[in-house]
């Protein structure tokens, strides 16, 4: 798959590259020669005849082999492609690609006569998406010879085959047929699907950080299931790994948790714009399947005025006035940490949504909470009176509770940072600390030892350039302005002032979409139209050799989702009308996989 829609500003370098993978693989050979794709092209799983391939695995080969034919993508130059057409007359065509295991993968069994039995072990991509954030093998080799002969990927695992199979399909365009005579393609009119470039030779590309991640706020707006799924389906076009899913928050209670089923009946804006049980486990499983394990926030003390609806015993300074006194933005209402009743039902709902979902991490935010909501709210102050507790010990025994109940489900905490550098409060060191405040903050956070996720507003938040939309003041700027572009992404370093012992605690970082201005109708002025094979930028910097400080001095972490949210979102939301930029094909090629 290739961009077929690209930002405004385009580096004029790019359009000569010769490849349009995106990202780029850490080691790449190429050639110069043609090679077609034959009508019969098939792609088959060779691991000897006691493993099956699981499933999902087959499914992403089934879509690979749609792809290739229903793309139509032509390459960015005058013709799109024409020139090539006479020497595909003649040139060879690729009937198979191979996918296969290598050593890593295999397994040694002592039997019970004293002999030993190799075999391979190969999970489901669903299993191997959803491991820890630390152990997940992406890894995979390609070979595509030029004349022909069988082409080959190579992996330890489902999920290597995947991003494999990625690569492979990002290989190929398209020229349309010509009355119907054009050698060795169908009567269907289908055209010819070709690469130029072959033989194509790559070794152990893999990911230099795991968390190449996309959060999408869908309490501010609600997107619908469908919308979802094609955000997705772009996230694994350029192998981004997780989806950080801010599913609710103060505006509006748009999920369903088991036991708290009267949540969403009371805090979705309407019957229609609820997430289901089902549709979160399809969600869930639909993004497994494609290489990407959702992280579920859920936020609290703050961002939950909304429970008031359902539980106002739960809830200080609900629709208090001002709001700007109360809550940073509009409706005001925090859990009221302090009660041990509050406690007892916040560990309640997170456990009983937490259990459900695989992922081995769950947000708990924890960002923006507004003490003078508490000190205005007589009954936390009663709470706090009772316990002789001041408000931080309060904030860390609440906390502790929430934390330690997700920890016993085995999950690992997500954080926003000002409960690393806010609060004085205990965090298990296994916590992950999403920076999000300023690209300065993120030493801090790894100074003390916890893990970070790169989510700047300064860099990579895609509401900014927007103006103000909340308070009084028309024809302002808001907090973030302006926009953070293509440009401006690219420019970020992920190990500026870290030390080589501190940049291992860097797991990669995100780009996201808050929704208070943008919906699946009205994404807003970041988007511009793509199809659905968009977005080579997006997944950049958090593929490369960028693994030690120095490396990202001349464009360091650049858009990891910026693109993947500017072109794919617009197709997604139907935006076609208002695009601005509509270059066809190939998009920027000098950065990739190894990268991100």
């Amino acid at each position: 798959m290739k961009l077929t829609f690209i930002p405004i500003c385009v580096f004029l370098h790019a359009v000569g590259l010769v490849n349009a993978l995106w990202p780029i693989p850490r080691n790449l050979e190429t050639g110069t020669s043609l090679l077609k794709l034959s009508p019969s092209f098939d792609i088959q799983f060779e691991a000897g005849s006691s493993l099956s391939p699981p499933q999902d695995l087959l499914d992403a080969i089934s879509r690979t082999k749609q792809h290739l034919w229903s793309d139509k993508l032509g390459r960015l130059v005058v013709g799109r492609g024409e020139d090539a057409r006479e020497g595909l007359h003649s040139a060879p065509s690729l009937s198979l690609l191979t996918l296969t295991l290598d050593h890593d993968s295999q397994r040694t069994t002592n039997n019970d006569d004293g002999a030993s039995t190799t075999s391979h072990l190969l999970l489901p991509i669903s299993a191997e998406a959803v491991k820890d954030i630390g152990s997940r093998s992406e890894e995979y080799s390609l070979k595509l010879p030029a004349d022909g002969s069988p082409a080959v990927i190579k992996a330890n695992s489902s999920l290597g085959l995947l991003r494999g199979l990625t690569t492979f399909e990002q290989l190929w365009y398209w020229i349309p047929a010509r009355d119907g005579h054009d050698v060795g393609e169908e009567d269907d009119g289908r055209g010819i699907v070709y690469a130029y470039q072959a033989p194509v030779v790559i070794e152990k590309d893999h990911p230099a950080f795991p968390y190449r991640g996309f959060m999408l706020d869908t309490a501010r707006n609600f997107f619908p299931v469908d919308d979802i799924r094609r955000v997705l389906d772009t996230m694994s076009s350029v192998k981004m790994s997780v989806f950080h899913w801010h599913v609710v928050d103060s505006q509006s209670f748009p999920l369903t948790i088991p036991g708290f089923e009267k949540l969403a009946r009371k805090g979705a804006y309407s019957r229609k714009e609820i997430y289901t049980s089902s549709d979160v486990q399809s969600i869930v499983k639909y993004a497994a399947e494609r290489g990407i394990d959702v992280l579920m926030e859920i936020d609290v003390p703050g961002h939950t005025a909304i429970i008031a609806k359902a539980y106002p015993e739960h809830v200080a300074c609900p629709d208090a006035m001002p709001w700007s006194q109360f809550a940073h933005e509009p409706p005001a209402g925090q859990l009221r940490l302090a009660s041990s009743a509050t406690t007892v039902f916040t560990v309640s709902m997170l456990s009983s949504i937490a259990r459900t979902l695989p992922s081995t991490m769950f947000g708990t935010g924890g960002d923006e909470i507004n003490e003078n909501c508490y000190q205005k709210d007589p009954n936390t102050q009663e709470d706090l009176k009772r316990s002789g507790a001041l408000f931080e010990q309060a904030l860390d025994s609440f906390t502790q509770s929430t934390h330690g109940a997700l920890r016993d489900l085995g999950k690992k905490v997500v954080v926003w940072q000002e409960m690393a550098l806010d609060h004085r409060i205990y965090l298990a060191n296994d916590t992950i600390v999403t920076v999000w405040r300023s690209s300065k903050h993120a030493a801090k956070v790894v100074k003390k030892g916890f893990r970070v996720v790169h989510a700047p507003s300064d860099y990579f938040y895609l509401d900014c350039g927007g103006g103000e939309w909340v308070g009084n003041a028309p024809g302002t700027n808001s907090w973030c302005d302006p926009f953070k572009s293509w440009q401006k992404a690219y420019t970020f370093d992920p190990l500026a002032r870290l030390t080589s012992a501190e940049a291992s605690l860097v797991l990669g970082g995100q780009q996201l979409l808050w929704t208070e201005q943008a919906s699946p109708r009205e994404p807003g002025p970041y988007c511009v139209a793509s199809s659905r094979s968009l977005c080579r930028e997006a997944s950049k910097k958090l593929c490369t050799d960028c693994t030690t400080p120095g490396q990202c001095e001349s464009g360091g972490l650049p858009s990891i989702v910026w693109g993947f949210s500017l072109r794919k979102l617009a197709k997604i939301f139907k935006y076609y009308k208002r695009v601005v930029v509509s270059l066809k094909n190939k998009y920027f090629e000098h950065v990739g996989f190894n990268e991100l």
